[in-house]
């Protein structure tokens, strides 16, 4: 074979398992893929509109739900369209960016998660250089960071995948582009690529989460240092939300994405990519919203407001 791009398009297998229920769980999809558009869109309304809310932590929570709403934008609806059409193929150049949109929003989730288990850190373990160390520019700075950062690691590794020829096979059995279906289509030797997939995947997320870690272990241990039980209570409960977020987060993605790209059980991975795709993402804004009298006082205004304009 001489180098080029012999497939123009992908077959995703989906989720054959489920044909017999093809319309109820894919219906079921939809309506958490809707829950979890209409929940991080209300977060980003609801942040922007209200003064009370500009303050670091929900402008990292902000960058988090846009995160989380490109990610599951460039996945779900090309499964419900293809899965209610009865098409199941992609074109060669809407797969690799797919791939890529996927993976860098991922890692945008990855560094955001990071940044704020920091803001929580300075919040509870030195709330007297609050306002000092989380200035505005800070906070953009390592906001633009998340979101170039992640960029920048994701982009040589897309275009290494992407240069491969792939002249053989092209059903992916997935039910979106992942690196490691797609990279067992390659006709050509995939290990380099796979082990540098590898050591990138580990120190975003090991590092992510050695950093979240730190930090949660000095929060606690601040936390066990308040004397009354009031004090302890309020302390923990302006992290629990986030702690829950990035506990659930680390488990699944570590799991799947710190093994060789074309190793593993991909049945298990499709499920877990589908916790993190559909149910994960319906379920963090009612994490992060529902005990919190801030925002809740803040959306009432917001749709106060709005009642008020008509």
């Amino acid at each position: 074979m001489t180098n080029g791009t012999f497939i123009t398009e992908f077959i995703l297998l989906g989720f054959s398992a489920f044909h017999q229920l093809n319309r109820g769980f894919y219906s079921l999809l939809l309506l958490m893929y809707l829950v979890s558009l209409m929940g991080h869109s209300l977060i980003i309304i609801v942040v922007s509109m209200e003064p009370r809310l500009h303050t670091p932590m929900y402008f990292f929570l902000l960058n988090f739900s846009m995160a989380e709403i490109c990610s599951t934008a460039a996945e779900v609806p090309k499964m419900l369209l293809n899965s209610f059409s009865g098409e199941v193929t992609i074109c060669f150049a809407c797969c690799m960016a797919q791939g890529f949109i996927v993976f860098t929003m991922g890692a945008v989730e990855f560094i955001t998660l990071t940044v704020m288990s920091f803001d929580r850190y300075v919040a509870i373990c030195k709330p007297l250089h609050y306002q000092t160390i989380m200035t505005r520019g800070v906070c953009l700075s390592l906001s633009l960071l998340a979101w170039i950062g992640a960029f920048g690691l994701i982009l040589p590794q897309s275009l290494v995948v992407w240069s491969y020829p792939y002249c053989g096979r092209n059903v992916i059995d997935h039910f979106f582009c992942d690196v490691g279906p797609v990279l067992q289509l390659a006709c050509a030797d995939t290990t380099v690529i796979e082990f540098v997939g590898l050591i990138y995947g580990a120190a975003i997320m090991w590092g992510s989460f050695g950093f979240s870690l730190i930090s949660y272990l000095r929060i606690i241990f601040t936390i066990i240092q308040i004397p009354s039980a009031t004090g302890r209570s309020k302390a923990f409960f302006t992290c629990a939300s986030h702690l829950t977020v990035v506990s659930i987060f680390y488990i699944i993605l570590m799991f799947m994405y710190l093994r060789p790209s074309t190793h593993g059980d991909i049945q298990l991975n499709k499920m877990l990519s589908l916790l993190r795709t559909s149910f994960i993402p319906m379920l963090n804004p009612f994490i992060y919203t529902i005990r919190n009298s801030d925002f809740k006082t803040a959306l009432w205004k917001a749709v106060t407001k709005t009642k008020m304009s008509f």
